[in-house]
């Protein structure tokens, strides 16, 4: 059972319901709802990185039946914040991967970076409803895991705005008929930036998003735009087209989603406020809808909406997402390790904004892409990859401090 619109599974009049990484932004917002429509959720388990106050506090507020920890280090810290109450709690990677083979029949799946994908692989194999919200398991590993949720009967409903939106839009049984797929940008918070500007940037700066509310990592990514480059490679892998059939268009409003472009010149849009809990709840809901918070949208009163092409000088992440995606074997996997070691090392102060998409790129070309069919290769590409991307911050330091 792969992505497809038209199927539904038998509502039951209480959907089990798993959290990985609850305590981040897609997380928290899911609790959120959770606690709106608590008559209509029981929450099997909850997990986080290392933030066991929030975990054991939400735990707690849903009556959890386990809640896990991935810092080994903090196991104490949960159970003790957890005492009293019969909440199981548990700790270190293997947890995060038993916490998903619990029996929930739906599974957000929102743990940031690599580390989501085998908790989301180990739900996927038990045939669970997947809200899938970690790009990086598709990016990482799109053929194996799609191969996976089609082999196990499991089901994907995309947690991401623009996929969301085409996911609602999308004329799966006419597949066929689609002419392309219109991802929409914000253009995050320096679309407006000359090269000269950007190149001073903060780290405080990157993650002050202008529309929505995320994590610093992301946030980052919207900056550079490599959450788009990430986005369209998760949508080759979500939907039935070729990578020619992906666009990327700016619209600074955030009002319309995403976009699907039909062979006899239709165009259908996804609206709506920007707030995460829209799409969390589409696919919460899943195949029915339930209430979610967000401001009405009032078209009248937002006056105008804009559109204009993403500009490939200040925003070459989106040529080098394509590039991997046209490269194909493991450099994806390469791609997605290099950004994330590049995101870490400017958001500790260790590399300019500017030099993100240049690790990157460096770190694509030095790597081979060679073919991947195993999680065990995608985990050695991806050790290779971090080692490289680090290598290469640590020669473009000393490039800086003792120029030619």
């Amino acid at each position: 059972m792969a992505v497809t619109a038209t199927q539904a599974l038998p509502e039951t009049s209480v959907r089990s319901v798993t959290i990985l990484g609850s305590t981040g932004s897609v997380g928290c917002n899911t609790v959120d709802l959770l606690r709106r429509n608590g008559e209509a959720f029981r929450v099997e388990a909850l997990t986080a990185n290392r933030n066991v106050d929030l975990l054991a506090r939400q735990a707690r507020l849903l009556g959890a039946r386990m809640a896990v920890v991935a810092d080994e280090t903090r196991y104490g810290d949960l159970k003790a914040a957890l005492a009293g109450s019969g909440i199981e709690a548990a700790a270190g990677a293997q947890a995060l991967v038993e916490a998903a083979e619990r029996p929930a029949e739906w599974v957000m799946a929102s743990i940031v970076g690599a580390a989501g994908l085998m908790p989301t692989l180990a739900a996927v194999r038990r045939g669970a409803i997947i809200g899938l919200a970690n790009k990086e398991c598709l990016v990482c590993a799109g053929e194996l895991m799609m191969a996976e949720i089609r082999r196990c009967g499991a089901t994907v409903v995309p947690v991401d705005s623009e996929h969301s939106a085409i996911y609602q839009v999308f004329d799966f049984a006419n597949a066929d008929k689609v002419d392309s797929l219109i991802l929409t940008a914000s253009g995050g918070p320096f679309r407006t930036l000359d090269l000269a500007q950007m190149r001073n940037v903060t780290p405080a700066q990157a993650v002050a998003h202008p529309n929505w509310d995320m994590g610093a990592k992301i946030s980052v990514d919207s900056a550079t735009m490599m959450n788009k480059g990430l986005e369209l490679i998760e949508a080759f892998h979500l939907f039935p087209v070729t990578a020619e059939q992906l666009e990327v268009v700016v619209h600074p409003q955030s009002i319309v989603h995403s976009l699907v472009s039909y062979v006899d010149g239709s165009v259908l849009a996804q609206l709506g406020s920007p707030d995460m809990r829209t799409p969390i709840a589409y696919a919460l809901g899943w195949p029915n809808r339930i209430p979610a918070p967000a401001a009405k949208l009032r078209l009248g009163e937002i006056g105008a909406l804009t559109f204009y092409p993403p500009d490939p000088d200040r925003f070459p992440a989106l040529r080098i997402a394509r590039e991997a995606l046209r490269r194909g074997g493991a450099a994806a996997i390469v791609l997605n390790a290099a950004n994330e070691v590049a995101v870490g090392s400017f958001l500790a102060g260790e590399i300019g904004f500017l030099s993100i998409a240049q690790v990157v790129e460096e770190t694509i070309y030095a790597i081979d892409c060679r073919p991947v069919g195993s999680i065990d290769d995608v985990r050695d590409v991806d050790g290779e990859a971090r080692a490289k991307a680090e290598d290469i911050i640590a020669n473009l330091a000393q490039r800086i401090a003792c120029p030619v």
